[in-house]
């Protein structure tokens, strides 16, 4: 049986947008980095060691599922070898600029009428997502005219617990006002989106894959959503009017 659904969140990196490179777009960020900063090497000598650094954090931060705030970040991880007396206030923009250097971020096919389809049937609507930035989303979701849909948005780098971690689901969940067990989730990576869905007791959990990916690695036992769908325009028919 279905659950009663009133609340929707979603994940943003491969399930609301997905990544494409533009060489230009990500060239033009790794020389606002090094400007910042006042490098004194090229900024694509710079960017691969951040890159480097970038790795080694990201393990820390997947092993205790917390996010270091964007001070933290760069004076401790990427640029410890800099003043942080520097590095401290610039950091937002860095964060910013260094999310440039991995390309530009675009909506996936037909989200936007998917989400406004979603809000018109009745559904609160939220965002959960692990990022390190604090700027470009809300900023993002103002200038796409998206922020009025959303009542909800929980960043790992605001709220500093990370998914799978059960917290960010339930801070979600109160800041919107609905109870756990009436709120789906969507997202694209079983291992962890499904596992933190299900410990914070949401309702019901779906992953988007593509077919391709799902036959090379499906997921199995604990990592096994309630559906799995391959386009994000499929939302319209598991949710109907509420």
């Amino acid at each position: 049986m279905k659950p009663n659904i009133e609340a929707i969140f979603i994940d943003l990196g491969n399930t609301l947008r997905i990544l494409i490179k533009d060489e230009q777009h990500q060239s033009n960020a790794r020389e606002n980095i090094a400007i910042l900063i006042g490098a004194n090497e090229s900024p694509d000598t710079l960017c691969e060691r951040l890159d480097e650094r970038y790795k080694v954090y990201r393990k820390w931060a997947f092993q205790t599922r917390i996010e270091a705030s964007e001070s933290e970040l760069w004076t401790q991880w990427l640029l410890p070898d800099f003043p942080a007396q520097l590095i401290s206030p610039i950091a937002t923009e860095l964060t910013y600029q260094y999310r440039q250097t991995m390309g530009k971020r675009i909506l996936q096919q037909d989200a936007r009428h998917v989400i406004s389809e979603l809000d018109r049937r009745g559904y609160q609507l939220g965002i959960i997502s692990n990022v390190i930035t604090s700027k470009e989303i809300p900023e993002w979701l103002e200038a796409d005219g998206l922020s009025k849909y959303f009542k909800s948005v929980v960043l790992s780098s605001l709220f500093r617990h990370r998914k799978p971690d059960p917290e960010i689901y339930w801070e979600a969940a109160s800041r919107i006002g609905t109870p756990p067990e009436k709120c789906a989730y969507v997202g694209d990576n079983p291992s962890r989106d499904v596992v933190g869905t299900r410990k914070a007791g949401f309702g019901m959990v779906i992953i988007l894959m593509d077919r391709n990916e799902l036959e090379k690695d499906p997921p199995s036992g604990e990592s096994m959503p309630d559906v799995i769908i391959h386009e994000f325009k499929q939302l319209l028919d598991i949710f109907p009017t509420n």
